[in-house]
């Protein structure tokens, strides 16, 4: 039992290190075509490959905005972005937290609508 607990919390933070390791690689190609994505994939002209991808470089610069800002504690923060529409779930440690994460998504250049789903949740022992 003690094993498996063992081996769910190492491939826990295995993921989460290589998601944080792969979205500080967005390189200057990734953000060229998520900003100019939405564009192409408004005309049609993009196959569905290529839409996927942008949406995932759309996601990486907006977590990678959201992590920037030291006193957001985005490690409960999932992002969503299709086609430009960003959604944002999760929990916050403080109710003004939600506000800001959803004006930094916003500053994003290519997010066109933000879903803001975010809660509040008090981290262990808080008050």
């Amino acid at each position: 039992m003690k094993t498996n607990w063992a081996l769910g919390i190492a491939g826990s933070v295995l993921i989460a290190s290589a998601s944080v390791h792969a979205s500080a690689q967005a390189g200057a190609s990734d953000l060229s075509t998520a900003s100019n994505g939405t564009a192409i994939a408004a005309s049609g002209s993009m196959s569905a490959k290529d839409i996927r991808k942008a949406d995932r470089a759309q996601r990486r610069k907006v977590y990678s905005a959201i992590v920037t800002h030291k006193e957001i504690s985005a490690g409960n923060i999932s992002v969503i972005a299709k086609a430009g529409a960003v959604t944002l779930d999760g929990t916050v440690v403080d109710s003004s937290q939600i506000d800001k994460v959803s004006e930094v998504a916003r500053g994003v250049p290519g997010v066109i609508s933000v879903t803001n789903k975010l809660t509040v949740k008090k981290p262990f022992g808080g008050q």
